[in-house]
């Protein structure tokens, strides 16, 4: 049977649906084990968050994980991320890219090492400390693992330090817009999970959330409490007006009576103060981030003229991938499931676009937030290291 330390890994569940003829019927589920109960077993799988009373569980166990995916499926998201969060300045070495975006994020201002450089590996390594030297900046690179090991090696034997090891997560779409992604009922939920934050309310040491999803509190309101009002009038600073055109779909009331999520084309200005807020700053490469991708949507919500909460999306990766970044409910509207509520509507105009499948990133010891992720559906892809020269 199921222990505690089996939450978080892969299992399957053997269940009793049925009696005929005296004799009982089974099914098989096999999914990520999100929560382990005296009475329930809840576990995601390929098609959505199932649980499952113990009282019905005939047989469960861990199970070895999926096979790793391929060195093209990780080069393939990894460009599509790339793509999704586009530096200003660029360069390559053979197929690695070069990026610099004036500091604003390790991801925009990190080495990519994917494919061939054309020389030898120190060679490669040193013109990357060169590019980045001529920039005023230190150099950085971010090495997708397992693939890009051989580069972590010779980092390591160069002294270069490393930060936290970060999730790459995906997600088909059709559990997000489906909504079965809420958590459930009571689960506490962490407050801008994102990676920046080392714990459920407190900012950490990493200085890159902006380009990683950090959902807010998104468990239910306590009970007894009034949902948040409808909006009335469009608050001060608007910029990026709501385009229901090219594959957005119209803004709809949210479940409980939450206001709607709008989609823009481009961020109001309310929606960059929090960006800018949460970064320290905001530099002109950091509007070139945001902004240069064919398909982007920035999300909005708003009640009574107030910012509710945030998202931005991304449609990249030859339309497959949705990107997802900045998702955030403001403190003064979490716990309310206004994350969730951004991610669906994000998720369904991906989907109006053709793209099938979510993707974010999320450091591994943020455990409130790597939590809530597999609640959504979430599964680690591969992992990355950004590494920092001496």
């Amino acid at each position: 049977m199921l222990r505690q330390q089996d939450v978080g890994h892969r299992i399957v569940v053997r269940r009793i649906v049925g009696i005929r003829e005296g004799r009982p019927l089974f099914s098989d589920a096999l999914g990520e084990l999100v929560e382990l109960t005296e009475t329930h077993v809840t576990l995601t799988t390929d098609q959505g968050r199932l649980r499952v009373p113990v009282a019905e569980v005939h047989r469960a166990k861990r199970v070895p994980p999926a096979r790793r995916p391929t060195a093209a499926a990780v080069v393939a998201l990894e460009l599509a991320s790339d793509e999704a969060w586009p530096a200003p300045t660029r360069g390559r070495l053979g197929d690695w890219l070069l990026r610099s975006a004036q500091g604003w994020t390790g991801r925009a201002n990190s080495a990519l090492p994917v494919g061939d450089p054309d020389r030898p590996l120190p060679a490669a390594l040193d013109a990357v400390e060169r590019w980045y030297a001529d920039l005023g900046q230190p150099a950085m690179v971010n090495t997708p693992l397992p693939l890009a090991a051989p580069v972590g090696a010779e980092l390591d034997a160069r002294g270069w330090t490393s930060r936290p090891l970060t999730l790459v997560q995906t997600a088909p779409l059709a559990p997000l817009r489906a909504g079965r992604a809420a958590p459930p009922q009571g689960q506490a939920a962490p407050g801008n999970a994102g990676p920046e934050h080392a714990g459920p309310e407190h900012a950490g040491p990493d200085d890159e959330p902006a380009d990683h999803a950090s959902p807010g509190r998104v468990d239910p309101p306590p009970a007894g409490a009034d949902p948040p009002p409808g909006r009335v009038g469009a608050p001060p600073g608007r910029h990026g007006e709501v385009e229901p055109g090219a594959g957005t779909p119209p803004a709809a009331p949210g479940p409980a009576g939450l206001p709607p999520v709008e989609l823009a084309a481009a961020p109001s200005d309310d929606w960059l103060a929090v960006a800018a807020g949460r970064k320290g700053g905001f530099p002109d490469a950091a509007r070139h981030v945001l902004t240069a991708v064919d398909q982007v949507r920035f999300a909005h919500v708003y009640a009574d003229g107030a910012l509710l909460a945030v998202g931005r999306g991304t449609v990249t990766g030859d339309g497959r991938w949705l990107g997802l970044s900045l998702i955030e409910a403001l403190p003064h509207a979490r716990r309310l499931g206004l994350a969730t509520h951004v991610i669906r509507a994000l998720a369904d105009w991906g989907a109006a676009l053709g793209a099938s499948g979510a993707f974010l990133q999320v450091e591994q010891r943020n455990t409130p937030a790597v939590n809530l992720y597999r609640g959504l559906g979430f599964t680690t892809h591969h992992t990355y290291l950004t590494r920092v020269a001496p």
